[in-house]
């Protein structure tokens, strides 16, 4: 079986380390494209730019920061969730966010979850295990 790839937007180094030593931790196999932006993020769905020769199908996920430049998480959920070949990927929306707007707005989008990123490392290592647990054994997804 081959392991779709996991797509993790997120502009900041330190929570991208984090996330992906938690994902080490938790032994998920699935390769991981990191982009740094909504609009990075569109051309790697789209096979645009710097992603124009990608072979891979569409990836398994989304997760998902909410704050960051050119084109923030809302933004890009929007897009993707209006779009008929891209709509149907989960997205967890993994923000540092607590803000009960940034919840409604995510939801009323499409966002498949809203979850707060832990300050504790071991708490975001059990969060991982749980998004791994359900969104990539779980969870079953349409054939693309």
């Amino acid at each position: 079986m081959v392991l779709k790839t996991i797509l993790y937007v997120e502009d900041n180094p330190m929570d991208i380390e984090l996330t992906l030593e938690a994902l080490n931790e938790n032994k998920v196999a699935n390769p991981i494209v990191t982009v740094h932006d909504g609009i990075e993020a569109l051309e790697y769905l789209r096979y645009e730019g710097a992603f124009e020769d990608r072979k891979t199908k569409n990836p398994s996920m989304i997760l998902l920061d909410l704050k960051m430049p050119r084109m923030d998480g809302l933004e890009f959920l929007a897009i993707v969730k209006k779009d008929k070949k891209l709509k149907s990927i989960p997205v967890i929306m993994l923000t540092s966010s607590r803000e009960e707007k940034d919840l409604v707005e995510g939801y009323d989008l499409g966002v498949n979850a809203f979850i707060v990123k832990p300050i504790i490392f071991s708490s975001l290592v059990d969060i991982i295990k749980q998004i791994k647990e359900f969104w990539l054994v779980i969870n079953e997804l349409p054939h693309q």
